[in-house]
């Protein structure tokens, strides 16, 4: 196969790999096609005021001052004395739509919508607003719009403040949550003069929605455990004393309105939130007013947790609920529809009303859930061929009337606990058998995956052992045998189509069934390749290539393992820092061994620091700027050219200097509360976009090339740090020049060819030399440490496996406005940077070991597919949310990795080898 097409090949295969996850692991769970379903009996409330605190935590609400005052006064008031309280769990990602979806619509929103950044409505979904008689709604303009887009009709209002005022860095976040309070006064005393509006406000049905900012943000710049966020607290708990004051004189004390207090997600230590951390997916829930229990005391109570006592809440009875459970209980309170697709139980615990009213309300929550499974199980029918249909026995249709019939029954002879404990078993079977058909297909699909992973890694194995070394003999081909091939893996292909086709499966389907058969196809045409290997390897010394085997494998596991454990990096690199010691590079060239064994020590340090983004530490970033300048200034002995290239050296480091700047004043600036400095993000952008411009005027003689390509990226990594992480691409960088000597020695030990001079060799004129040198036993070693590398660059300063340990703190040198996708593509950016400086110093060693870059590229492949593999097979959907989360993330991260690595050998050769050359000014001789 040629080159361009085998990338290309790999290319789609392994994005394949990464889409099927998706669809098999996170599909959409609405289905459509419901009747609404709503409680017969008049509801205790005729409105409804939500107040969501965005990054809101449980315990920085309920915890105690050191003094023993309460964090919110009358929030504290409100639990102990008029309503019921206790902690709502969300789910991963802890993220603020999919949080506002749950709390809204009372389901949870599959991870893809991630890719339409938790904007727009990627679905069509019904919400509590979409049934409401009227919604009004203040605040950011990142929550309210979606649900107003989603709702039919016309009775969804929203009041938003602009984009840019989500302002990281502003003087006080605070005044977001002050700007929804004045609107809302605003808004009550002006329906006083607009008989429209005030008779609107008089319907019943109605809900009032604020959603509030400032805590959210005040956390993500200043962390939840500072002054700023504390305070926000506490503007809140006043803000919400004056609304709810205000509201209950406007409708004069009619006691019909009812109140709900939550957050959509919590926030950890360090200020993000998206994972399954507790300090994310713990939220307050507060709820008063009509139809509300009061407090109920309790002598004992029992949750794994010590929360009670630490709140000293522990003889006020708590009642936790799942996020999506508030959807049905705001329904229930106004007597809306529950929202179609809503997938929460009603909490009962938390109404005060008549056990009729009860029992009603949660047979109304069974059937709308028994709706949403009845539509999913009938889809699934349809779609597939009648005896290959496995139903959901626990609810067949017999059984689904039973049910009804029993709980109608027990309403009507008025024996409404049973009613109640029948319908709760009826839900959680519904839920059971929602999550049955909706995984239905799970297995067959991940089964052609896996067939395709082994054949495709099986597939790369054969091409580098046929075309990249000794091994095997040029077999001629069998044309005959290899037609009647083509033939019988055709036919399969089309008795996989046409089975799939009768059932009417998506277009993916087709994609991931049909894979394996080119995939195995292409294996099966080598196996006189495969036969010639046996004979060949029977006569090799077996102890030797077994442990070699052995060897591989271990490497592979403690890659793995490092995803879990960053410590296992330091244990790889203790391990790295030996091998001159192992070998007899050690005796060959006592110095860089030794400065490699002191480079491997000092990086193996950098998995055991925490997560980058928790301690914010600027003193370090300046010291990592100054200390490449110094790096910089003695690099200044090696010999330039001409003074072009001399210009081109100097303007780099004044961009390093200029970095070094602008992250000092810039942090001084925002830690002032002063904002960022238009100087500053102007001086950002420009050196974020020159640097590739000046890196690629630079010579391409190898230690000049990498240097420059050190301090390009360096002067905008430096804009990106905010601790010890600044220092990490040096001490990489470091290791990784060294690395290209220590493979020159290693070339010399085996002796397989002529040492190049280093210091002349021009990465412009290296052609591939494949025809000099086949691949060698050591070549296994040279791509694992690649790969060990990319790793390193990767896990090295933080696991980012986790989307909470990003830090928006990051980015505060080019914006502090929320913007997801231009934070998150600079915060990309920071995470590929260490990979750039790997992939190229890869790219040397390869030119400088006369190896063709395809063949050390293919054995990096097998490498990270044999990872990828691991990976597939730890995936889970059960467990906490937590490990969910991680092992979904680590799949997607390897292959990411993975196709990552196809780019980053093509970028790495554009960067060594391209140079620009500016167009020189022509001296003239006057005569």
């Amino acid at each position: 196969m040629d080159i361009p097409i085998f990338i290309l090949a790999a290319l789609l295969v392994h994005c394949v790999f990464l889409v099927s996850i998706f669809d098999i692991y996170f599909s959409s769970p609405l289905v459509h096609g419901m009747t609404p379903q709503q409680t017969p009996l008049p509801p205790p409330a005729k409105r409804l005021v939500l107040f969501v605190a965005d990054g809101l935590r449980a315990d920085s609400l309920y915890e105690l001052n050191s003094n023993g005052t309460a964090q919110a006064p009358y929030l504290r008031g409100i639990l102990e004395n008029n309503g019921s309280w206790g902690i709502s769990h969300t789910r991963v990602p802890t993220e603020s739509r999919p949080g506002h979806v749950a709390l809204i619509a009372g389901f949870y929103e599959d991870v893809s919508a991630v890719a339409k950044g938790w904007k727009e409505n990627p679905v069509e979904f019904d919400s509590v607003f979409n049934e409401s008689k009227y919604t009004w709604s203040w605040g950011s303009p990142d929550i309210l719009p979606m649900f107003a887009k989603g709702a039919t009709g016309d009775h969804v209002y929203t009041f938003c403040y602009t984009a840019e005022s989500e302002d990281f860095g502003a003087q006080d976040a605070a005044k977001l949550d002050i700007w929804v309070f004045d609107h809302v006064k605003s808004f009550f005393n002006s329906s006083r003069s607009n008989q429209t509006l005030f008779s609107a406000l008089n319907e019943e049905k109605v809900v009032l929605f604020l959603h509030l900012l400032g805590i959210d943000t005040n956390g993500h710049a200043h962390r939840p455990n500072s002054r700023e966020y504390k305070e926000n607290i506490k503007k809140v708990d006043e803000g919400v004393k004056e609304i709810a004051s205000i509201i209950d004189h406007f409708y004069e004390n009619d006691g019909k309105t009812a109140f709900i207090l939550t957050s959509d997600h919590g926030m950890t230590d360090w200020g993000s939130h998206g994972a399954g951390h507790p300090s994310e997916t713990l939220t307050p829930l507060i709820v008063w007013g009509a139809g509300i229990n009061y407090p109920q005391k309790v002598t004992s109570q029992f949750f794994e947790d010590n929360f009670l006592k630490e709140w000293k809440l522990e003889n006020l009875k708590r009642l936790d609920v799942n996020q999506a459970d508030i959807a049905p209980l705001m329904a229930s309170l106004i007597g809306v529809p529950f929202p179609l697709n809503s997938v929460g139980t009603l909490p009962l615990e938390y109404l005060n009303n008549s056990a009729h009213f009860k029992a009603e309300s949660m047979f109304t929550n069974a059937v709308q859930i028994l709706e949403q499974f009845k539509v999913k199980m009938s889809q699934k029918k349809e779609n597939t061929l009648s005896f290959l249909f496995t139903p959901f026995k626990p609810l067949s249709e017999s059984e689904q009337i039973n049910f009804l019939k029993k709980i109608r029954l027990y309403i009507q002879q008025q024996k409404y606990n049973e009613a109640v404990s029948l319908c709760k078993t009826l839900i959680n079977l519904a839920l059971e058998g929602l999550s049955y058909y909706h995984t239905y297909d799970r297995l067959f699909l991940g089964l052609s995956i896996a067939m395709s992973f082994v054949g495709w890694t099986t597939y790369v194995i054969l091409v580098i052992i046929k075309t990249h070394t000794n091994l095997t003999k040029t077999v001629p081909t069998n044309n005959k045998r290899s037609t009647v091939l083509f033939y019988g893996f055709a036919f399969a292909g089309m008795i996989i189509a046409f089975f799939l086709l009768i059932q009417t499966c998506p277009w993916t389907y087709y994609v991931y069934c049909l894979l394996p058969v080119p995939v195995w196809y292409a294996v099966v045409k080598e196996i006189p390749v495969i036969q010639d290997l046996a004979t060949n390897v029977l006569s090799l010394r077996i102890g030797q290539s077994i442990g070699f085997l052995l060897v591989c494998i271990l490497g592979i596991e403690i890659l793995v393992f490092s995803f879990f454990y960053r410590s296992a990096l330091t244990v790889g690199l203790l391990v790295f820092a030996c091998w001159p010691v192992i070998t007899q590079l050690w005796v060959q060239a006592k110095t860089r061994a030794l400065i490699w064994t002191l480079l491997c020590v000092l990086l193996a340090i950098f998995p055991l620091m925490p997560v980058v983004g928790r301690e914010p530490n600027i003193p370090l970033v300046i010291a990592a700027g100054l200390l490449t300048l110094l790096i910089s200034c003695f690099s200044l002995t090696k010999k330039y050219r001409n003074n072009e290239d001399l210009k081109v050296y100097f303007y780099q480091m004044l961009s390093i200097a200029l970095s070094t700047y602008v992250v000092s004043s810039t942090h001084d600036s925002l830690k002032n509360k002063l904002g960022l400095p238009v100087l500053n993000q102007i001086i950002s952008w420009m050196i974020l976009v020159s640097s590739p411009v000046l890196l690629l005027l630079s010579p391409t003689f190898l230690f000049q090339r990498l240097f420059s390509i050190l301090l390009s990226l360096m002067s905008t990594y430096l804009l990106l740090s905010t601790g010890y992480e600044a220092l990490f691409p040096l001490v990489l960088f470091g290791l990784m020049f060294v690395w290209i000597n220590m493979e020159q020695e290693a070339l010399q030990c085996y002796g397989l060819s002529l040492k190049p001079k280093l210091a002349v060799f021009d990465f412009a004129y290296a052609v591939d030399i494949t025809q000099f040198r086949e691949l060698h036993l050591d070549d296994v070693r040279r791509s694992f440490f690649f790969v060990f590398f990319i790793v390193t660059a990767f896990f090295g300063t933080g696991n980012i496996a986790s989307i909470n340990s990003f830090d928006p703190a990051s980015v505060y040198c080019f914006l502090t406005v929320f913007s997801p996708f231009m934070m998150g593509g600079l915060l990309v950016l920071k995470v590929v940077i260490p990979f750039v400086l790997v992939s190229c110093a890869f790219e040397a060693v390869q030119v400088t070991t006369q190896l063709s870059s395809k063949s050390l590229f293919l054995i990096v492949l097998v490498i990270s597919d044999i990872m990828a593999l691991h990976f597939f097979f730890l995936v889970k959907d059960y467990g906490s949310w937590l490990d969910i989360g991680t092992s979904i993330s680590h799949y997607v991260l390897v292959m990411s990795l993975t196709i990552f690595m196809m780019l980053m050998n093509g970028l790495a050769q554009l960067l060594t080898t391209q140079r620009l050359e500016l167009p020189r000014r022509t001296k003239h001789h006057s005569m």
